[in-house]
């Protein structure tokens, strides 16, 4: 991929597409660690001179997190230790006057690109974000694996228009995907409740006989141990309101082939009434299922200490409560001791990461992506690294 870092960029206004989307409580932001990672492209990028306007999203339209920007632009001004201007709008004459007027290293912050219907809504990318800004900018930079995996204006449009780029942050999680996809021998731990892509990632390294184990937490361990013929308590009631059955055939098929891969765990942290037991899953009668057990942990540690290469997307519990955060953070620290290469993806991984104060630097790659860390090492094309590709052909750019 032709990278920002390579090219000259004084003086030109640079439309750089980054994921500030953050978990939010009571309307204010909770979480800042992909802010955190994109300040370090718009700080390099304003110390060389470049007019940069950030684009993000945050949320879904109809979601309690669907707000707009004004406090990503404030802590992202801490973050680079520059002003940091922050327009209402996407498109329309104040931010087109506010583009135009920008000098030499400003930041302008415009407001959540969700808010327009065609960032989702246009089938080519060729919304009115592409059409109003394109005439004002030079060039575009993508830097979010995290959402290169939707065919968003935001993401793909602009590459029709003007030359487009890969900022630093996008291009080192590349680099750190192509480092797992040349390993032979990769452990998996899958935790999380989005389980499809989870399966998509399992069935194709298991059937290319290149996962070495399939460690398993969340909700696709309750729905294994069910396919296991299992009594998962209460947890039934969540499998059938979360709309998650239907999943229990393909989990029992993928036993059946290659059970001696996937790691089911042993004993849970059963919630009863809002309290946490500890109990083998063979004698699950009641409470929900909300954490991994101490046995399984141990297991799951020595697996860990056993491999040269591992992922994790997603935590393994209900992390977010101090009873049931115990095997994320055990399988956590873990992993950062071990001296195997790690890769680490998943909103919610990263929020767990902060929460139990475990340093980044313990790991290979902390990942800011999610569904499109998944797609990628599915094989899947992702659009937004599609166009950036097809760009560097279409405009040619001396360096």
């Amino acid at each position: 991929m032709r990278k920002i870092r390579d090219v000259d960029v004084k003086g030109k206004k640079i439309i750089v597409r980054v994921d500030l989307n953050s978990p939010v409580e009571n309307g204010k932001i909770t979480g800042s660690a992909r802010i955190n990672a994109h300040a370090v492209t718009i700080k390099e990028l304003s110390q060389r001179g470049a007019r940069v306007i950030v684009l993000s999203h945050q949320g879904r339209e109809g979601h309690d997190d669907f707000i707009g920007l004004e406090q990503h632009a404030r802590l992202l001004h801490h973050k680079v230790g520059h002003d940091v201007f922050f327009i209402a709008n996407v498109v329309g004459a104040e931010a087109e006057k506010a583009i135009k007027q920008m000098k030499d290293g400003d930041i302008l912050v415009l407001d959540n690109v969700r808010f327009l219907p065609c960032e989702t809504g246009h089938k080519d990318g060729l919304g009115e974000i592409v059409h109003h800004l394109s005439p004002i900018v030079d060039y575009y930079v993508l830097d979010a694996l995290s959402v290169a995996h939707r065919k968003h204006s935001s993401v793909v449009g602009f590459s029709h228009m003007i030359p487009c780029f890969a900022g630093d942050v996008l291009a080192a999680e590349v680099e750190a995907l192509e480092q797992v996809k040349k390993c032979q021998d990769v452990t998996f731990i899958f935790g999380g409740s989005k389980v499809e892509d989870s399966f998509s990632v399992m069935k194709k390294w298991l059937d290319e006989n290149r996962a070495r184990k399939i460690l398993l937490g969340g909700a696709l361990s309750i729905i294994f141990l069910s396919a296991d013929g299992k009594n998962i308590g209460d947890s039934k009631d969540y499998i059938k309101n979360a709309g998650l059955e239907h999943f229990i055939p393909q989990a029992k098929a993928l036993l059946d082939t290659h059970r001696d891969k996937i790691m089911l765990p042993v004993d849970v942290g059963l919630s009863i009434d809002m309290r946490r037991v500890n109990c083998e899953t063979s004698a699950i009668s009641k409470g929900q299922i909300w954490d991994i057990g101490p046995q399984t942990v141990s297991r799951y540690v020595e697996a860990i200490d056993n491999s040269k290469c591992v992922v994790m997307n997603g935590p393994l519990g209900v992390y977010e409560m101090e009873d049931f955060g115990k095997g994320t953070q055990f399988i956590l620290d873990s992993i950062a001791r071990s001296d195997s290469f790690s890769l680490l993806g998943g909103g919610h991984t990263i929020t767990a990461l902060e929460r139990f104060g475990i340093d980044k630097k313990y790991f290979g790659y902390v990942s800011l992506s999610g569904k499109a860390l998944i797609e990628y090492l599915c094989g899947k094309p992702l659009p937004g690294l599609v166009v950036l590709e097809e760009n560097e052909k279409k405009f040619k750019i001396k360096p």
